[in-house]
């Protein structure tokens, strides 16, 4: 009788090795191409967010080694006036800012997505704002807003609109509008071509068989347009939002969270506290504060996110 060839057993996945796992199963395979990525977080991004916490509970200064504290830093600032103006400071500033930059980076998204001249030249040039460096964008809105070499307060009194220059960054409204248009400057660009490659995506025969119904421009936005970008939008401004809430070289090269600390930030007040006035704790503290705002932020992504789940027919579970 010839003899039968009896097959040989798959080895068993619980007595693998991790050669035969990543032969295996994809799962583990994805993990190990993960695990630089990973190791870079890690390093770069969990240890300082984690050390940072930590020395917000501890008096920790420059050049000395601190203590632990518990909580005396947090209740230290529940008491500090210039916390509380600079946390209404930033919720103002990343409010306003963000709105204006959402409503004219959308319009500039639609007006670059129609057929027109130049189109691609139009496009290249809204970037400019967002590829100069930020220190360079500050110092050059610092000159426009000067109080005795400003263009705007030139132009005016050659107009004979004004008698004397306007003290743009010497008064705390004014101080405060400036540097809020020199953030939405910076930042129309983002949300403007992000925006835009989301527009990309709409499929041009939606909006002709919208028109054939005879819908306006107007329901061909808010039918079409804007419930296919609310994914895009949710994720877009989350960046936005987070960018801005967290800004620190405009603010600092323009007016250093002057005037009577009208436009200090929390990312600004922190830095005077921790590095300038060397107290690390406090400074840390601050910083550690910003947490709860941005992880609300983070959560209209999420949302969004779950919109998008929602329109593709997918379960939210």
């Amino acid at each position: 009788m010839a003899d039968v060839a009896i097959p040989r057993a798959k080895p068993q996945m619980s007595e693998a090795n991790a050669w035969t796992q990543l032969k295996y199963n994809r799962n583990w395979l994805g993990f190990w191409f993960m695990v630089p990525a990973m190791a870079f977080l890690i390093f770069f991004l969990a240890y300082p967010l984690g050390l940072g916490i930590w020395l917000s509970f501890t008096d920790t200064r420059i050049g000395r080694v601190g203590h632990f504290i518990a909580t005396e830093n947090y209740e230290w600032l529940w008491d500090d006036s210039i916390f509380w103006l600079s946390v209404f400071n930033t919720l103002l500033y990343t409010f306003v800012a963000s709105a204006f930059k959402f409503a004219i980076g959308l319009y500039l998204a639609l007006l670059l997505n129609e057929h027109m001249p130049f189109k691609a030249m139009l496009r290249a040039m809204v970037l400019i704002p967002f590829i100069v460096p930020t220190v360079l964008s500050a110092l050059a809105f610092w000159w426009i807003f000067d109080s005795q070499f400003s263009i705007i307060s030139w132009s005016l009194k050659q107009l004979g609109l004004i008698d004397q220059n306007i003290n743009f960054l010497g008064d705390t409204t004014w101080a405060r509008i400036c540097v809020i248009f020199a953030n939405v400057w910076r930042g129309v660009p983002f949300v403007a071509i992000t925006l835009l490659a989301g527009l990309q995506t709409v499929s041009p025969s939606l909006y002709e068989a919208a028109t054939l119904d005879g819908a306006t421009r107007w329901q061909n936005f808010r039918y079409i347009t804007y419930p296919l970008l609310t994914p895009i939008i949710a994720v877009v401004m989350t960046f936005s939002v987070l960018f801005t809430f967290t800004d620190f070289q405009l603010i600092w090269a323009m007016t250093r969270g002057g005037p009577v600390n009208a436009t200090h930030l929390m990312a600004t007040l922190s830095y005077q506290r921790a590095i300038i006035a060397g107290q690390l704790g406090e400074g840390a503290a601050i910083s550690s504060a910003m947490i709860p705002f941005l992880l609300a932020a983070i959560m209209v992504s999420w949302f969004g996110l779950q919109r998008r789940k929602w329109q593709q027919g997918e379960s939210n579970d």
